[in-house]
């Protein structure tokens, strides 16, 4: 599901959002835009990188009568020579603007598009940004919003788009290295397989196992024996209990349970941020520290226990961490989604990724991220109620808690037994998203040369970005053997026509 083809599903960071489902979105990195000027292999200068060019895309694939609306693309030729191949990337569910570093040769795009003389082009996905079919994000403009419509975007800009560099007019399919309608792609950290089974408990709680197994082990020890405290007092109904605890973490005018629990995972979440070059001055690591870092010595793999655990916490949500996601908003109105009078549920705007984010979760991808199952252990509470969220966000559309199509996407897509040729896989060990890859535990797919599957150590999306496998050598290996593949591929190619 990439481009000569690199398309991501991913998106932005976040700070303050009452709802566990969108800050657990895919997240790509941001890359500064490089300050220096740039030019063509023949010396010409090339636009800034940051130029902004528009394509007019088809509203509906299915109706082309319904017209066209404004795609925005951003690209860079400066390694371009004619016959070379496009690397085309939508950095996925987010605005693309601030995401122009991945055309230069300081991600494995830039990189691909330097050794075979190709140029790079970054396409922003539509209902994300500015790049809207329709003036609003109503659920009656959404009903466009969906992975085929996504995925036919792609294709009819690869095939009718006149490019804005010399020549790009004559880069169609059988022209340029894309027939049918690319000729080979890369997936970085790919999710394949939607997920959610409610009915059995068993929701993407996988999400949490990559930050469990590799986080510090006495921090997941601390976690665990937290939220194991609090699940044994909501199975109790120890309603006492858990106002104590709330007001430990400074949180006693959270209402509902569930607004408290899905605050703790807020912590977690901070994982998804990290890349190999974070150092230990990241939210995530002082969280780990502010619990297991005491008078200068840290805890065993076994933490500190619960007492310690719950003060050390709490205090770290009093002192640092509210601040961080609040700001000067009491608890209820920060933390609570109940209310769905607030804006947050309500503003149908444009740019508003969460809300189309929202919307794909709820109706064809699921991945509601959620405690596990009985016999695992956990590092967020079990009990779950997100569906809920489908109706306050659009209770135009959902009358009662959705059931997202994932069966049927993932029979439209094959999901975990995709098996395209010249598909180049590159996975982290801890990615959050692992689980929904190929690289999930227990899958064992093999690792062919039309299908090549790598993973490193890294995060989510850690291989596109340069600096990571100059750190990690097993992002680096990875970076490597994408290269290899790309260029074994594109000399196969030959031209139509």
């Amino acid at each position: 599901m990439r481009a000569l083809t690199s398309l991501l599903l991913a998106g932005i960071a976040r700070a303050a959002i009452p709802n566990a489902m969108l800050r657990g979105m895919h997240s790509l990195p941001k890359l500064s835009v490089p300050e220096r000027f740039l030019t063509s292999m023949n010396g010409t200068a090339l636009p800034p990188i940051t130029t902004v060019y528009h394509f007019d895309q088809l509203i509906d694939h299915n109706n082309a009568g319904l017209g066209t609306f404004q795609q925005r693309y951003w690209m860079n030729w400066e390694f371009y020579e004619p016959g070379g191949p496009i690397i085309l990337m939508t950095p996925g569910e987010g605005n693309a603007d601030g995401y122009e570093a991945y055309t230069t040769n300081d991600t494995i795009n830039g990189l691909i598009a330097q050794q075979q003389n190709g140029a790079a082009i970054i396409i922003e996905h539509r209902f994300f940004g500015f790049s809207n079919p329709y003036d609003n994000l109503t659920s009656q403009s959404l009903t466009l919003l969906t992975i085929q419509q996504a995925i036919d975007d792609l294709v009819y800009f690869a095939t009718t788009a006149d490019l804005p560099m010399p020549g790009g007019d004559a880069v169609k399919p059988g022209q340029a290295p894309k027939p049918g309608i690319f000729w080979a792609g890369y997936a970085s950290s790919g999710v394949v397989e939607a997920i959610t089974f409610p009915l059995q408990n068993s929701d993407y709680y996988d999400y949490f196992t990559p930050i469990r197994e590799y986080m510090p082990q006495n921090c997941s020890s601390d976690v665990e024996t937290v939220i194991s405290y609090l699940d044994d007092m909501y199975a109790a109904g120890d309603t006492t209990g858990i106002q104590t605890l709330k007001e430990a973490f400074g949180l006693g005018d959270i209402v509902h349970l569930e607004d408290f629990a899905t605050a703790l995972q807020y912590n977690l979440f901070d994982w998804q941020s990290l890349q190999p070059d974070v150092g230990p001055g990241a939210m995530f690591f002082e969280f780990c520290d502010a619990l297991e870092v005491k008078d200068g010595v840290s805890a065993g793999p076994q933490g500190w226990g619960l007492d310690n655990a719950i003060d050390s916490w709490g205090n770290f949500w009093n002192t640092t961490y509210y601040n961080h996601v609040c700001a000067n908003e009491d608890a209820e109105t920060c933390l609570g989604t109940y209310n769905t009078s607030q804006s947050y549920w309500t503003n149908v705007t444009v740019n508003n990724a969460n809300r189309s984010w929202f919307w794909m979760v709820c109706n064809q991808v699921g991945w509601y991220q959620v405690g596990p199952p009985e016999c695992e252990p956990a590092i967020i509470i079990r009990q779950h109620h997100r569906q809920r969220q489908c109706v306050n966000m659009f209770p135009d559309a959902f009358a009662y808690p959705p059931q997202p199509t994932t069966a049927e996407t993932n029979v439209m897509y094959a999901g975990w037994d995709v098996d395209i040729p010249r598909l180049f896989f590159a996975n982290g060990l801890r990615d959050p998203w692992r689980e929904a890859t190929v690289s999930a535990d227990g899958l064992n797919k093999p690792n062919t040369t039309s299908r090549p599957i790598y993973e490193g150590d890294g995060f989510h999306c850690t291989d596109l970005v340069v600096q990571n496998g100059i750190v990690d050598a097993t992002v680096a290996a990875v970076q490597e053997a994408g290269l290899m593949y790309m260029k074994a591929w594109l000399a196969e190619w030959k031209p139509t026509a």
